[in-house]
């Protein structure tokens, strides 16, 4: 047993696998991070989340209570974000990095308002979309794209706000819980819905517009990796499709690569694209 903690504790063994933690330099916490999505939730969908005792004579203070709690928690978020993804030796100065974590926290904050009006057309479009739902409280409390998609919009916003880690942490979150696969980075516009929604991948650079319905097991993914001269990946470049609006696709259908799916398309269900797809041309299998 000695010879194996040996082994294990060798350095050379443990290339890109070891952070090292440096007194006074606080982590990333998936518990505060889950604390902090459920705070989110609770002020963008008040009543539904949180505490279901809310009204409306209570709804500004519990509002008010909740964004002052979202502060400190994810300005701590963000700070242990900054201190962790510094790239020096030396010790982070996360001295530096407290104001900036503050601001960066205020101005996603700010932002919550422009979130939940974007988040609306995401419920309307689950409802509208669904014959078998009866209210939007049922759309809110129970399916889990609007989970997913408070995930990926809340993701989304830190990571434009320049922040490192947390979003795609927030993202994998939701991923866990519900299946439904969306890369932070990804741009998705309003009145976007899955139905069902387990097995869904969207990636990093893919554009989806205003109006798009996708169903389960669909894959937004890259047809291929360029390579460097070293061999290695080429990270960042566009390599996922772009949606348009008003497109359907149905369910374990597969499109790839930067590839155009024209404005009110149809992908059929069970098939590859990997080429573009004139505006509202209908894709189904031949037999």
């Amino acid at each position: 047993m000695a010879q194996t903690v040996d082994e294990l504790s060798d350095s050379s063994s443990l290339k890109g696998l070891f952070h090292e933690h440096r007194d006074g330099d606080p982590l990333p916490s998936g518990k505060i991070l889950n604390e902090i999505i459920e705070l989110s939730r609770a002020i963008l969908f008040p009543g539904f989340y949180g505490k279901s005792t809310v009204n409306n004579y209570s709804l500004k203070y519990h509002i008010g209570v909740n964004v002052e709690r979202l502060y400190g928690l994810l300005s701590d978020q963000i700070l242990a974000a900054l201190c962790f993804s510094a790239a020096t030796e030396e010790r982070c100065p996360c001295e530096g990095h407290k104001e900036k974590s503050s601001e960066l926290a205020t101005q996603f904050i700010s932002r919550l308002p422009e979130l939940r009006s974007i988040l609306a057309t995401d419920v309307e479009a689950a409802y509208n979309g669904d014959p078998a739902a009866e209210t939007y409280g049922e759309i809110i409390s129970c399916y889990p794209i609007i989970k997913a998609i408070t995930n990926y919009r809340i993701a989304h916003e830190l990571l434009v706000l320049g922040i490192p880690l947390l979003p795609r942490i927030i993202s994998e979150m939701a991923h866990s819980e519900t299946g439904i696969d969306i890369h932070p980075g990804a741009k998705i516009g309003h009145h976007f819905t899955i139905d069902h929604g387990t097995g869904v991948v969207i990636g990093a650079t893919s554009i989806i517009g205003n109006n798009v319905k996708l169903y389960q097991g669909v894959t937004l993914g890259a047809k291929s990796f360029p390579l460097d001269e070293n061999g290695n990946p080429i990270k960042g470049i566009p390599r996922h499709p772009i949606i348009e609006d008003d497109v359907i696709i149905y369910a374990n259908a597969t499109i790839l690569g930067r590839i155009t799916v024209g404005r009110g398309a149809t992908i059929g269900g069970n098939i590859w694209v990997t080429e573009d797809v004139t505006p509202g041309a209908r894709l189904v299998q031949k037999r």
